[in-house]
């Protein structure tokens, strides 16, 4: 059984954002908004709302019921205040409520309540989404790993002198 645990964050949101443009669509002032007071600019990337949609449904597989409070601290940063120390400051709490919103819209996560803790989860849409996406990048990974040591013992062995290759 593969786990996302096992493949890469960088890897696993870069296939989920192609699956999501296709589903969600960025609002109009996307293109304009700093994604929290810690911030100075906007984003470079112009594809970063589906980028930040990929690592909430990320964050809400990995961490169960949660809401836009805990993912706008984990989306937070430090804000530099001039000659006065660095604070702790949380990230937007609209951007992350609209990506949420939107995730809800197409299906991908649902609130639930699990015991004393109330937030979003992921449905069987997401989790099919995610397997998929780790069985293929394992796949990727394991057929690396099988190329360079075969790769490897070819040369080890061809550098020896007395010493037959294998058939």
């Amino acid at each position: 059984m593969s786990n996302i645990k096992d493949v890469k964050a960088e890897n696993l949101i870069s296939k989920a954002v192609e699956q999501l443009k296709k589903e969600i669509k960025a609002p109009s002032w996307a293109a304009f908004v700093k994604t929290g007071v810690h911030k100075q600019r906007p984003p470079d990337n112009p594809d970063w709302w589906y980028v930040r949609a990929a690592a909430v449904l990320r964050k809400v597989y990995l961490l169960g019921p949660i809401g836009t409070n805990k993912l706008a601290t984990k989306y937070g940063g430090r804000r530099k205040r001039g000659v006065m120390p660095e604070v702790t400051r949380s990230g937007s709490r609209s951007i992350i409520r609209k990506v949420l919103q939107q995730l809800e819209k197409s299906g991908y996560i649902i609130q639930a309540t699990k015991g004393a803790h109330k937030g979003r989860v992921l449905t069987p849409k997401a989790l099919k989404l995610f397997s998929s996406i780790t069985k293929n990048e394992l796949g990727r990974s394991q057929q690396k790993s099988t190329r360079t040591s075969s790769d490897a013992t070819a040369v080890t062995n061809a550098g020896t002198p007395g010493k037959e290759l294998p058939k």
